[in-house]
Parts: structure tokens; sequence; C-alpha cells
């Protein structure tokens, strides 16, 4: 059974959350402040986290960034009151895999664990992959079966989102992608039209793998439509 951490400091909507999930099948464990859900996160190991933003003794953000710098990589789905785009491009900058404001309906909190989880749970099967299969382009090496990336013979950590729009990028070689495409491949579902969480992992990917993120040598904008990568 799948567990999942909700993390909110409104009683009632941990209530609702936990109700709905554990009525779909999953099992649910529960944090009201920050610093309670980095603690939870350690003693029960989830397999996914609900984190809402505003938070007491630590806000979500701050749980975020300090998972992803332990390299806790669990995927987190970010809740937040404010529909403001700052905030929801900070927290994916963060390493949060998606976002919902609020209001939302349990059901479509549902529906978005479930797409990413459906991302997350593909990665056993590359495992069945031969050892020797790996993705070469210019300096950058790619290890599917191993969810591994190299860069100049250093290895590059990359969250599991970063790791699978690199890949979808690599496996499409030289060809262009819009951002729709990347969305739907990568992220597994309509993101409501906004391709801007599109944008902000390719720069990720840029700042970790291009000597000059200005003028990148291997994730290609083409102005209009999307991206490509080169190498």
């Amino acid at each position: 059974m799948i567990k999942v951490l909700v993390v909110d400091d409104e009683v009632s909507i941990v209530k609702l959350l936990q109700f709905n999930l554990e009525k779909s099948g999953f099992q649910v464990v529960t944090a009201f402040d920050g610093r309670q859900a980095l603690d939870m996160v350690k003693s029960e190991q989830p397999d996914f986290i609900i984190l809402d933003l505003m938070l007491p003794k630590m806000d979500g953000m701050d749980v975020c960034k300090t998972l992803r710098q332990e390299r806790i990589n669990t995927p987190i789905l970010m809740l937040t009151a404010k529909d403001d785009e700052l905030d929801k491009i900070l927290g994916l900058e963060l390493g949060a895999d998606d976002y919902l404001t609020k209001p939302f309906s349990p059901r479509e909190v549902i529906a978005r664990v479930k797409a990413i989880l459906r991302r997350f749970q593909a990665t056993p099967e590359a495992a069945t992959a031969p050892e020797d299969v790996v993705l070469q382009f210019g300096e950058i090496r790619i290890y599917p079966e191993k969810y591994e990336v190299f860069c100049k013979d250093a290895k590059v950590e990359l969250t599991p989102k970063e790791f699978e729009l690199l890949h979808y990028l690599a496996s499409h070689h030289g060809r262009v992608l819009t951002r729709d495409q990347l969305l739907n491949a990568v992220w597994n579902y309509d993101f409501i039209g906004d391709s801007r969480i599109v944008d902000v992992h390719v720069s990720h990917l840029r700042e970790k793998l291009e000597d000059d993120t200005k003028n990148p040598r291997y994730i290609k904008t083409v102005r209009g439509l999307g991206y490509k990568l080169e190498g």
C-alpha cells in the first residue's frame, strides 16, 4: 500500500484529504507543521508527500528545500492558498513536482497524486534494460536503468522529474518538442496549459549541465515552439 504524508496546519483539510486518500486505497500519515513533517519523513518514509506552503515552525518551501538538500527525492505535491505565480515557480525550483492552488477538489488532488506516482513507479521497469544501455551526447552520459547522469565524468544530482525530462529529450535527440508534448510525456497529464513548469525544469537542467546557461550547448530553445537536445 502506498503511504502518503499529508502536511497542513488546517485540520479540516488534513481530514478531508485523509478520508479521500484512504478511500482510494492509500495509507495516510499526517503532520501539522514543517518540523513535524521532516520528522515524519524520516520515521515513516512515505512514498508521496502532499505539502502545504504556509506552515508554522517551518514553511513548505523550507521543508521542500531541506528534503532535496538531503537527497530525499520523494515526490511532492505542494498546496498553496496564494494564487501567486512566483510562489508556484519557486516551489518547483526547490524541487516540488507539482502544485495545486486552494481551494481544490479531493478528486483533483488524487488525480495529481496518481499521475505523479505513475511516473515514479515506472522507474523499476528500467532495471530490466540491458546493463550497457547508455545515451550519450557530448560530455553527458545518461544511464536509464540506473537513473544516473554524468557530465564530464562527474555524477550530476537530478531530481526524478529533471531526469525524466532530460531522458525524454535525449530519447528524441535533435527533434523539436513542444512544451505541451513535454508536459504530456513527462508529467503524464494536462497541466492546465501552464507550460512554466517545463521552463523551470529546463532552467534547472541547464544550470547543472551547461557551462554557459545563456548560450546552452545541449538544451536549445526553439523560439515559439519548445526545446530540442543537441550535441
